[in-house]
C-alpha cells in the first residue's frame, strides 16, 4: 500500500509518484498539474496548506487518498 506524508510538500509528493497529482488535480487542486505552478508554489505548499487556501476539507481528501489505496502519514 502506497504511503502519503502530508509533511511533505506538493513537489515532492509529484515528484515521487505522479498519480498524486491527478488526485490532487481530481479534489480541486486544478493548477497542481502545471509544471509552472508545480516547480514553484509546489515547492513550498504542502496539501494541508493548499487545503486550507482553498477552503476545502482536509478529510474529505484523506478519505479520497484511503479510498485510492493509500495509507496517511501525517
Amino acid at each position: 500500500m502506497p504511503t502519503i506524508d502530508f509533511t511533505k510538500t506538493v513537489y515532492e509528493l509529484c515528484k515521487d509518484n505522479e498519480e498524486i497529482a491527478k488526485i490532487m488535480e481530481d479534489l480541486g487542486f486544478k493548477e497542481i498539474t502545471k509544471p509552472n505552478m508545480l516547480n514553484t508554489v509546489g515547492r513550498y505548499m504542502t496539501i494541508p496548506k493548499g487545503a486550507r487556501m482553498r477552503g476545502l476539507n482536509m478529510d474529505d481528501i484523506k478519505n479520497e487518498f484511503i479510498k485510492r489505496g493509500y495509507e496517511i502519514k501525517e
